[in-house]
């Protein structure tokens, strides 16, 4: 477990990184998530990182935890102070052996902290890619951080699910040169035809 809280502070990092390049002007740029523009994105991102933090630290009732939180005139600070409270909660001790409770899962269930973590890892690999999109620039993963991310996106359940408008995931991108022949796409590309994007948006419809 230790090996993947790194892997998951490493992510964070980078993902902090990334959304420390936008400003605030930029805000209202389309990204790959088609029903959000820039600044909802991140509202999403920043209202996920306090949610997660607050289930691992047993919030079990709340669901406004997890409510998206617009960023102000500062949208790196605002979302790098919800990463370290994300990354600090899942370095608490004894976090690990307990269960999270996640309301925007068939109306809140509770799940192993590890499987629970392992959605916040995949969604942060994710939109880490999102935003660079929407910036016109890309992000790089070591090749750990993929491993660990491709069998979490694989056991995503695809299906009408991906469908609804309150899916977590567009359907799964139907790309044989991605998803069927793995031999001529990177792991990231695989990883995010499985989660609905096209690793050529916005030049390749979603």
């Amino acid at each position: 477990m230790n090996d993947f809280l790194a892997a998951h502070r490493t992510v964070m990092s980078i993902a902090t990184e990334v959304v420390s390049r936008v400003r605030p002007d930029q805000l209202g740029l389309p990204t790959p998530c088609a029903a959000w523009d820039l600044g909802q994105l991140l509202a999403h991102m920043v209202g996920q990182n306090h949610g997660f933090a607050a289930v691992a630290r047993g919030e079990t009732s709340d669901a406004s935890v997890f409510a998206d939180r617009p960023v102000g005139e500062d949208p790196g600070a605002d979302f790098a102070a919800s990463a370290r409270d994300v990354v600090a909660a899942f370095n608490e001790e004894g976090v690990t052996e307990r269960k999270f409770w996640l309301p925007e899962i068939r109306d809140g269930i509770m799940l192993p902290a590890t499987t629970s973590m392992g959605f916040h890892f995949i969604d942060y690999v994710v939109h880490s890619w999102d935003v660079a999109a929407s910036l016109g620039r890309s992000v790089e993963f070591d090749a750990d951080i993929l491993a660990r991310s491709l069998p979490i996106a694989e056991a995503v359940p695809g299906g009408k699910a991906r469908e609804a408008a309150d899916s977590a995931f567009a359907p799964i991108l139907e790309r044989p040169d991605l998803l069927e022949r793995p031999q001529e796409a990177t792991t990231l590309d695989r990883i995010l035809a499985l989660l609905g994007r096209s690793p050529e948006w916005p030049s390749v419809a979603q």
